[in-house]
């Protein structure tokens, strides 16, 4: 079952491309999700990965959290189901 992970602190630059190259060296990249402003377009610097497996997401969060990713020392966990409004 894929697991969702926060990918936080990231370069206003990056792009989901560039996230899912490096994320796939952790496992299975299922999807990703850059949040960006609904007015600019421009990225808000945090997104979402999901994983493969919880095998997989518990790599990415111990290879990745901390890590200098574009310059920036990224923020990953699980990511946290906001409830519906």
């Amino acid at each position: 079952m894929a697991k969702k992970l926060y990918v936080g602190n990231l370069s206003y630059q990056t792009g989901e491309e560039t996230l899912r190259n490096y994320f796939a060296g952790f496992g299975n990249v299922e999807s990703v999700k850059l949040i960006t402003d609904r007015d600019t377009g421009y990225s808000k610097g945090f997104g979402f990965i999901e994983m493969g497996s919880d095998e997989e997401a518990k790599a990415a969060i111990a290879g990745a959290n901390g890590a200098e990713f574009d310059g920036r020392k990224l923020k990953v966990n699980e990511a946290i189901d906001k409830p519906r409004r």
